[in-house]
């Protein structure tokens, strides 16, 4: 008789993230310029490349790479004002709906000239252009999309996620952006939130902060955009196929960005006491590290080999597109 999952199957891993993450941040601190952001989620991709990595600790990353990333930001919200939060993704809308709609519109055109899957692409389209994995989990019931472009399209963005991390900051430093500047672009053009919080916090603390905000206001977009999905697709359909079809709204909400605004409305009330503060910084900043160990390791360079070249120049062409129209937008708007 099979026994109903516990949470101890968690344990290994995330002791395993929480030392990695230790160390990421003592590394941090040694080497400002890079930060512990990039050495959390490289320490997390040499641990999965060593093939040392204890089978029994991979539930427990994966945890951590997915729910601790929430609750790092859940924790940011009691740092921020809920004005500053506001004003700051009110602000972002100005670039964000515009390289979202140059994210599917880039994708589509590629897609087409490539005669690629017309879900795989779409698919590519909605993580490139909102939140990555996250929107593709959330587009992909709408969509009736199969596994293989399912995991087709995730190893895609997940490759550009990767490689954001890197490169943004480097241009970041070439272009000489001011933290606000980068926490726009990293917020708008980055495709994951985890990828963004790496690249914008190695950057700068500031430059983070007001990348997260950026970008949490950008994935709220899901709801809109998938809802929209839905209604086209049911719009081909008999009247008894739509009756049929059901999405689970908790599949669609991203009801963390939620608690987010809510923490931040406490401290705004002066309901969280000031002194706290602090330990919520460091709590969110180490729970953060924890999340981007438990995302590299799942990196595996034998996945990027196995995709068709497709779903990567579908991919490649929407990220250059997002990431130079949203440089152009903050030039011409002065941002």
């Amino acid at each position: 008789m099979n026994q109903k999952p516990n949470g101890t199957q968690y344990v290994p891993g995330v002791l395993l993230a929480a030392l990695t993450a230790g160390l990421s941040m003592v590394l941090g601190k040694a080497v400002p310029i890079l930060g512990s952001s990039l050495f959390a989620i490289l320490c997390g991709i040499l641990l999965n490349a060593s093939q040392l990595l204890p089978q029994n600790s991979r539930p427990g990353l994966a945890y951590s790479g997915k729910k601790l990333l929430q609750y790092s930001i859940i924790l940011m919200g009691f740092t921020m004002s809920f004005q500053k939060v506001t004003q700051l993704g009110l602000s972002s809308l100005v670039i964000s709906l515009p390289t979202i709609s140059i994210a599917f519109l880039s994708a589509f055109a590629m897609g087409y000239l490539l005669k690629a899957p017309k879900i795989l692409t779409a698919l590519v389209g909605m993580g490139t252009a909102i939140c990555g994995g996250s929107a593709i989990a959330a587009a992909s019931p709408v969509l009736e999309a199969d596994e293989n472009d399912i995991a087709l399209s995730m190893s895609t963005i997940f490759f550009f996620n990767i490689l954001a991390v890197f490169l943004f900051p480097f241009f970041g430093h070439l272009l000489a952006m001011t933290d606000r500047q980068f926490g726009f672009w990293a917020g708008t053009a980055i495709n994951d939130t985890s990828s963004v919080v790496a690249a914008a916090f190695s950057y700068s603390k500031a430059a983070g902060e007001v990348a997260t905000v950026v970008k949490l206001t950008r994935a709220l977009m899901i709801i809109p955009i998938c809802f929209g999905m839905l209604g086209l697709k049911l719009l081909g359909r008999s009247k008894q196929d739509r009756e049929g079809k059901q999405v689970a709204l908790s599949k669609i909400v991203p009801w963390f960005i939620f608690y987010f605004l809510l923490a931040s409305l406490v401290t705004s009330f002066g309901w969280f006491p000031s002194s706290w503060i602090p330990f919520c910084k460091w709590l969110s900043q180490y729970l953060m590290a924890m999340a981007l160990v438990g995302i590299g390791s799942q990196v595996s360079i034998q996945a990027f080999r196995k995709q068709g070249v497709a779903p990567l120049l579908i991919g490649l062409v929407a990220w250059v597109a997002v990431s130079i129209s949203s440089l152009l937008l903050q030039h011409v708007l002065g941002i």
